[in-house]
């Protein structure tokens, strides 16, 4: 690890950030200062401070005197924490959400049906 990992791994939880809370126009990409300004209030509050922890060693990052003085150790636990949040639960709830939406689609479709099939039986009956 080393000031060379800051960037890629702050630009790293910026795009997992912003596919799973949106807050960023198709084919930009943004860094991850901006993402918290937009969408920092949607992670609970410990993962809001590991992502400010990774957010200051990125801004840091670019000055290498400073850069040396990031706490490594806990950067690397909060792009840990941040990742293991934000990668695979995104990826399960968005599919999860599909199929719900799917099943609700045609849940209202047969109801609908079964609807207008009784409305049908009744009036030939009356």
């Amino acid at each position: 690890m080393g000031i060379d990992d800051i960037r890629p791994k702050a630009d790293e939880i910026a795009s997992l950030m912003a596919a799973r809370f949106g807050g960023v126009r198709r084919g930009q990409q943004a860094d991850l200062d901006s993402m918290l300004r937009r969408r920092g209030g949607a992670l609970p509050r410990r993962l809001r401070r590991a992502a400010r922890v990774l957010a200051e060693a990125d801004r840091v990052a670019g000055q290498p005197k400073l850069a040396r003085q990031v706490d490594f150790p806990q950067f690397e636990r909060a792009h840990r924490a941040l990742t293991t949040y934000l990668g695979p639960l995104g990826r399960r709830i968005r599919w999860q959400d599909g199929a719900a939406r799917v099943a609700a689609s045609v849940a209202l479709g047969l109801l609908v049906l079964v609807i207008a099939a009784g409305v049908v039986a009744w009036r030939r009956l009356a």
